[in-house]
């Protein structure tokens, strides 16, 4: 039986809508990279865009965003790249306006807007000639996450403490290093590829719901592994102090080796042996994009290994699983 006019032309719409989306009709974003800072950032703009954009990294495994430069090669990609998702990493600070001067065209979105960012953390050694001391520890700090983040843990962890600061000249970038923060970012990735192609909105909206959902499991599962660890076992040692957000989150403190590249000094790194002895550290934690030595020496002394934990890595959901579970081991 033939259909009715007005039947037809409103099945014709809905196919061609759902063709539309398959097809990424009017993709503004075809013909030219987006570029990213760092691997994370690719895993939350690929899970939301999914084929409708073509994603380049600038920072390379085993390189660091702390003092990275852009490539010959990559300054002549990003010329005519579309769009730039910063995250706030310390090169974007030099680069980003030398790297927008050169295409001015280019759309910046900054996925890290709307988080409060915490101090970096920083040995006691390493503020010894700033003059001050605080008392706070993590919990003292307001951490957005879009106006959903509460504290879910309040721990006193004086011992812990007692030898840790936080270098309030300079604040925390590894803002991807928790759920609340992962959160926002992926929000505001989903916002800027709206902006840029408003024609598949749809599919970014769905996309950026079902990675949401990703994170609220993620987030599940690693209170499930740390929620259960005593008050004298919440602490755990680093030589880069790249887990603030994620020890900020599970109520955690990270003691770290190194503050702004600098090695610790003799007197600290003897401060830093006690305070491994003292709590009892069993493993700790070093990445890929510093040397290990310190850390090594460090962990000579106390009796502990060293085990890598990369915040570099690019699948963001396995890299915060295999954080918890190594921290919680570590702490049994």
């Amino acid at each position: 039986m033939p259909l009715k006019s007005g039947k037809t032309h409103a099945l014709l719409a809905t196919l061609a809508l759902c063709l539309g989306v398959v097809l990424g009709a009017g993709n503004a974003l075809a013909g030219s990279p987006v570029f990213v800072s760092i691997l994370p950032q690719k895993y939350f703009v690929e899970k939301i865009a999914g084929d409708l954009a073509e994603v380049s990294v600038l920072v390379m495994p085993g390189a660091s965003p702390h003092t990275y430069e852009p490539t010959p090669r990559q300054m002549t990609a990003l010329a005519g790249a579309k769009a730039y998702f910063s995250i706030g990493v310390n090169f974007e600070e030099v680069w980003l306006p030398r790297i927008n001067s050169a295409n001015p065209t280019m759309r910046i979105v900054a996925t890290d807007r709307g988080i409060e960012k915490i101090p970096m953390a920083a040995h006691a050694h390493h503020a010894e000639d700033g003059g001050h001391d605080e008392d706070g520890g993590h919990e003292d700090h307001a951490h957005d996450t879009a106006g959903a983040a509460q504290k879910d843990h309040e721990h006193d962890q004086a011992a812990a403490h007692h030898d840790h600061d936080h270098d309030h000249g300079t604040l925390d970038p590894h803002v991807w290093l928790s759920p609340d923060g992962a959160r926002v970012l992926a929000r505001n990735t989903c916002a800027g590829l709206i902006k840029m192609d408003p024609a598949n909105e749809a599919v970014y909206r769905a996309n950026a719901d079902a990675l949401l959902l990703e994170i609220d499991r993620v987030d599940a599962e690693i209170r499930t592994r740390l929620d259960t660890l005593p008050e004298n076992r919440r602490s755990f040692m680093v030589f880069h102090p790249s887990w603030g957000y994620f020890a900020h989150q599970y109520g955690l403190t990270q003691i770290p080796i190194e503050s702004q590249g600098k090695e610790p000094s003799p007197k600290g790194l003897s401060q830093i042996i006690k305070q491994g002895r003292d709590l009892g550290i069993r493993v700790i934690f070093v990445q890929p994009q510093f040397s290990e030595k310190s850390a090594a020496v460090i962990a000579a002394e106390i009796g502990a290994k060293t085990a890598e934990l990369d915040p570099l890595a690019e699948d963001w959901a396995a890299t915060m699983l295999h954080a918890a579970q190594a921290i919680s081991q570590a702490a049994r």
